[in-house]
Formats: structure tokens, C-alpha cells, sequence
């Protein structure tokens, strides 16, 4: 079974729960009374080489983050001038993390606010909107063309923006022609190895080909560019060469010296650097 196979069940599950808890219509309430959204692509696509910081308290690859990490994570990421932008997993199942958080998490930003979770039905954008998120994933390889773009005209239509994922060549065949912000994922969705049971943790993580980066070259031009998954302070200063940002949160998350510090370092690495 791959890792996504394990997980969209679990996802699916979990968007139920929320329907039958709260009704679509009161969803959509919610949504158009929530404060304006703020410009993702913006943040991401001025000011240089910028982080996309993320918030969870666990990965199916990785198993736990620190936990004092994940508690300083937010006000630490508020602070810090390479952060562009706030990443919260709200997969209860598999990231140990929920739409309280991302309100909390909202509420309290003065940066976009990324809703990162296996977007695959409407409702799911306008909770997002309704608990303060700027922008949301759409990945390419969960959702068929015709349906990324239906999902990603809503999104835009409530104000917010979308981060198009995508792993491989053929995936990005898929995207509409507004997408504004692509995202390459090295982790390898696939695999069927490498997951990590709760309550667990690994030190190496099997589930990544930090070659599909080299995909970058083959994005809509113009697109603002976004490294995801395995980036570490040692690798990021490449990076910064063909994306606009990195989305960064194991690495971070995982750092037994605190939030701040593995902050410093990917600051460190580009000086001087950068797009």
C-alpha cells in the first residue's frame, strides 16, 4: 500500500466527520464572514528566498516532531524575517493537527496562512476560508485536472490563492493556466515504504527524490516556484537559485537546539543568496 493509499481513506473519513458536524451552509457562512485574505503569492514573490514554515506534530516519514518545537513554532515563525509565509497540516489522522490549530494559528498571523491537507471536495476550501487561511494545496497527483481547476475557481473566488503541487513531469501538464504559485514536492507519494507508526520516530526519511527539484526548469513560466519536502539548511542555498521559497517543516520541527536556532541556520546558508 503507498502512502497515499493509506491516507486519502483516513482523509475522506475525517471530511465526513466535519459535514456531518457542521453543514456546508454554515461553512460558507463562515467563509464570507472571515476577515480578508492576504496575498500568498505576494509574500512569496517579493522581498528574495523566503521560507514557507510549516506547523505539525507528526509525518507519516518522520513519526513525532519535538513537541516544545511545535509549541514554539508559531510565534517564532511570526518573528522571524525569512519567513514568508505559515504552513498548517490539518490532518488529524496522519499530522496530528486540526482546523483549531490553523484558526489559532490564523488568528494570531500577521502572514498568510497556508491550509496543507489532501484538498479534495469544496467544503474543505470553504472551512479553510472560514478558519482564516490565505491560501491552500492542491496536489496533482490526488486530483484530476478538471477538478483542480473547478476547486482552484473557488478558491480564488473567496479571496484566497491555491499552492498547485505537483511531483512529476506529466503532473504539470495538469495545471490551469492561473496558476500563480507551483509547488515540487520531492516526496515520493508512491512509495510503499517508509512510514512511521505513531508514537514513533525515524532518523532518515526513505520517502524522498530530492531529484524531482530538478523539474523547475520545466514550470509555467512566470509561475513563483516552491521547493517542498527535504529541505535542510545544507540544501536550501541551491535552491534558492531556481525557486522563490522552500516549505520547511521537519527539519525545523525536528531540531533539538529549538525553533529559533534551525531558523538561524537556513538564514545563515542564504546570505548573500537567494532569488
Amino acid at each position: 500500500m503507498t502512502i497515499l493509499e493509506r491516507i486519502l481513506p483516513d482523509v475522506r473519513r475525517e471530511l465526513a466527520a466535519a459535514q456531518s458536524a457542521v453543514p456546508v451552509g454554515e461553512m460558507k457562512r463562515r467563509a464570507a464572514d472571515a476577515r480578508p485574505a492576504r496575498d500568498f503569492a505576494a509574500a512569496l514573490g517579493t522581498g528574495g528566498f523566503g521560507l514557507i514554515a510549516e506547523i505539525k506534530r507528526r509525518s507519516p516519514s518522520m513519526g513525532d516532531m519535538r513537541a516544545e518545537n511545535v509549541q514554539q513554532a508559531a510565534a517564532a515563525y511570526e518573528a522571524s524575517d525569512i519567513v514568508r509565509a505559515v504552513s498548517v497540516l490539518t490532518n488529524e489522522t496522519h499530522f496530528g493537527m486540526g482546523m483549531a490549530d490553523l484558526s489559532q494559528v490564523a488568528a494570531h498571523s500577521t502572514k498568510p496562512v497556508l491550509r496543507k491537507d489532501f484538498i479534495i471536495d469544496p467544503y474543505q476550501v470553504y472551512a479553510a476560508r472560514g478558519a482564516g487561511a490565505d491560501a491552500v494545496l492542491l496536489m496533482a497527483n490526488v486530483l484530476p485536472a478538471q477538478e483542480m481547476k473547478d476547486l482552484h475557481a473557488l478558491v480564488l473566488d473567496l479571496g484566497m490563492q491555491s499552492l498547485f503541487e505537483v511531483h512529476e513531469a506529466e503532473e504539470i501538464t495538469k495545471l490551469p493556466p492561473s496558476a500563480k504559485v507551483v509547488g515540487i514536492n520531492s516526496r515520493k507519494f508512491k512509495s510503499r515504504d517508509g512510514f512511521v507508526e505513531h508514537g514513533r520516530s525515524a532518523d532518515q526519511d526513505f520517502t524522498l527524490d530530492l531529484g524531482a527539484f530538478e523539474l523547475a526548469c520545466r514550470l509555467p513560466e512566470g509561475c513563483i516556484r516552491v521547493a517542498e519536502s527535504g529541505v535542510t539548511p545544507q540544501t536550501v542555498a541551491a535552491l534558492a537559485r531556481d525557486f522563490y521559497a522552500a516549505l520547511v517543516g521537519t527539519s525545523i520541527l525536528r531540531d533539538p537546539r529549538g525553533v529559533e536556532s534551525a531558523l538561524h541556520d537556513f538564514s545563515g546558508a542564504l546570505a548573500g543568496g537567494g532569488h
